[in-house]
């Protein structure tokens, strides 16, 4: 939890420059469109990240502070990685790896043409109308086509407005201090170990090359973390489960991170849950996301987001921002079984939600039902002055 950034009150720092920081130190932050509530690429940036705003990230994307690209899913990746990105937009482009089953390579060429010679294109401008203007494209081969180009690094994402991306040439739009150079497999391997190390503090073998499918690189991963368990500077230790998880020799030693009474109320997406597994192995947190799940199968609601209490997770929370009215609505609040106390975890759930509520630019929240069932009075009580 303290690797990930989630003990300290401002483990990054605050601001553009925190967001910066955490950006960097967490090696990636996925982006996702749902808007229930505000975007998970500035939710986890807004639990980390004292004086966040949701503008920041779109500010590190226009001063190349960041870049976007695929991690195990689309995110907003540190600009000194970007060489990391290369192997797999290599893979792409050279049929070993087919992010579509074919391509069109004609439509790709006057893409590219086009914006070489016209300038950056904003994919809102596929969706003309062909039939009107000559020079445009039929807009879902054209889409994939310009989707192709950016996962074969020719295209880069310069800019985006919501979810409207503008695509240039990768080298109009990378900086010139970018290292280019195509990292090695050990290299490779040697990146994806000390970054996760880095974030994760504990980490398995599994969870290291997580969601990433080149055996090659998994077998690299396997060869570096043995070679450090040999040398000692890596350690073991197995888990009442019987798994294994990796860390730095010593960590264990080290003192415990100060706790206060703080809680947080978490990204679906998030760094810290999104590997579902481990997260059930280390912290006994059984999650899943709901919204993909048929309305009359879901256990807790369509889009619950975890609550993290101190450095333990103790329940999760259904809400909806509506934002024509600037109204948070919790649809369903779950606390789960736990040795805290409920006086001191519900004094926190509220401060957490003051500020959950300001993020969202809500200024009245509602509650329709907690669990246990004692606790929706009193919690209607608590957040009337709210709202």
């Amino acid at each position: 939890m303290a690797a990930q950034g989630l003990l300290q009150a401002q483990p990054f720092g605050r601001g553009l420059a925190g967001a910066r920081n955490a950006i960097n130190h967490l090696g990636y932050v996925q982006i996702d469109t749902i808007s229930v509530v505000e975007r998970a690429h500035h939710h986890v940036l807004y639990s980390r990240v004292p004086g966040f705003e949701p503008a920041m990230t779109h500010q590190l994307l226009l001063e190349r502070d960041i870049f976007e690209y695929w991690s195990h899913a689309a995110a907003f990746l540190p600009i000194a990685d970007f060489r990391f990105s290369l192997p797999y937009k290599h893979a792409i482009k050279s049929g070993q790896i087919h992010w579509y089953k074919t391509r069109d390579e004609k439509l790709m060429n006057e893409l590219l043409a086009r914006i070489r010679s016209d300038g950056p294109l904003r994919s809102r401008e596929l969706e003309t109308n062909t039939t009107k203007r000559a020079g445009w494209w039929d807009w879902k081969p054209a889409k994939k086509a310009l989707e192709q180009l950016y996962m074969q690094g020719d295209l880069m994402v310069s800019d985006r407005a919501g979810f409207q991306k503008t695509y240039d040439l990768t080298e109009r739009v990378l900086p010139s201090h970018v290292n280019l150079h195509m990292p090695g497999m050990q290299e490779f391997a040697a990146h994806i170990v000390d970054q996760q190390l880095r974030c994760h503090g504990v980490v398995s073998l599994k969870g290291l090359t997580y969601l990433r499918r080149n055996a090659e690189l998994r077998k690299a991963v396997k060869a570096l973390v043995n070679e450090r368990l040999a040398q000692r500077t890596l350690e073991q230790v197995e888990v009442n489960s019987g798994e294994v998880f990796i860390l730095e020799t010593g960590v264990l030693e080290r003192p415990l991170p100060r706790l206060n009474n703080r809680l947080l109320i978490l990204s679906p997406f998030d760094n810290c849950v999104i590997q579902r597994e481990r997260l059930k192995t280390l912290f006994q947190y059984d999650y899943q996301i709901e919204c993909y799940v048929p309305a009359a199968k879901r256990q807790y609601g369509y889009f619950c987001l975890p609550l993290l209490y101190r450095a333990e997770f103790i329940g999760r929370m259904d809400c909806k921002a509506h934002r024509k009215n600037s109204h948070l609505e919790i649809k369903s609040l779950y606390l789960e079984h736990h040795d805290f106390n409920e006086d001191s975890v519900l004094t926190a759930f509220v401060d957490a939600i003051r500020q959950f509520c300001h993020f969202q630019q809500c200024d009245s929240v509602s509650v329709t039902n907690a669990y246990p069932k004692h606790l929706t009075q009193r919690l209607r009580s608590v957040l009337q002055p709210l709202g």
